[in-house]
């Protein structure tokens, strides 16, 4: 009975894997629970704010390099390369662009756009939105994602093992049909799991959490009719993707 040794392997990876996920979500899911200084849902989130819980860091660098090039106090080239215009900063995200284009005020988009995301002043946003259980930790981000990971690898051993498992047996129908079978039930466990994760759990790996996403819904999306708010805006809540200039999106699009 080789093939059963096999089935307690494929049970126990199943099961660990998927414990491991909803672990993982639950603890997410219980960031805002566990917030006591969570403020009102009517304060306004800043512009850095909703692009933090939007995009993370990244999104925070993304619009700060779009709005100083709206000022015209950087040149994002459509080529990868930026260029200080206006060599002062007005606050501490504007100083680590320029500083990140060096003596030269020159650099590569990519290396400034970095440089920004990795601020201090960045970190400090982060504690702040998390501490306040609007953001989803980055450990815990982590944690899910390599929960899913993990529930797709023991899918994977499962259909190796069973294949195994089938092999080692007498070319007998009788007997290859129930084995399947058995080990057709772990797999099940493992797909069911993945599938409620691409609904339930794809959620809690985006940096906003369940009270920031409810913030982020009151975020004015137009700008109030200001052309250049409106922009920042969009930055902030979809992106590079949302900029209507072509060559100022492939400026910041490009590897």
């Amino acid at each position: 009975m080789f093939w059963v040794l096999l089935l307690v392997i494929a049970w126990v990876a199943a099961v660990a894997s998927c414990v491991r996920l909803v672990r993982a979500a639950t603890a997410v899911a219980a960031v805002g629970d566990s917030a006591p200084d969570l403020p009102p849902h009517d304060d306004e989130l800043t512009l850095h704010e909703a692009a933090f819980l939007c995009g993370g860091p990244d999104r925070v660098a993304e619009l700060t390099l779009v709005s100083m090039h709206a000022d015209r106090r950087l040149l994002l080239a459509h080529t990868g390369w930026t260029t200080v215009v206006a060599p002062h900063g007005h606050n501490a995200l504007e100083r680590a662009a320029i500083g990140a284009a060096g003596p030269d005020g020159q650099s590569r988009t990519a290396a400034v756009r970095a440089a920004v995301a990795t601020a201090d002043t960045v970190r400090a946003l982060a504690e702040r939105l998390i501490a306040s259980g609007l953001a989803v930790p980055a450990h815990l981000q982590r944690a899910v994602d390599s929960g899913v990971r993990a529930v797709r690898g023991a899918s994977v051993l499962i259909l190796s093992l069973g294949a195994v498992a089938s092999l080692a047996l007498p070319q007998d129908a009788a007997e290859s049909g129930p084995v399947a079978l058995w080990f057709s039930l772990p797999l099940v466990l493992t797909l069911g799991c993945l599938a409620v994760a691409r609904i339930e759990v794809h959620p809690y790996t985006q940096w906003a959490s369940t009270a920031g996403q409810i913030r982020l819904r009151a975020v004015d999306r137009d700008g109030g009719g200001d052309g250049r708010r409106a922009l920042l805006t969009a930055v902030a809540v979809s992106g590079a993707r949302a900029i209507p200039d072509p060559e100022l999106r492939t400026a910041l699009t490009r590897p």
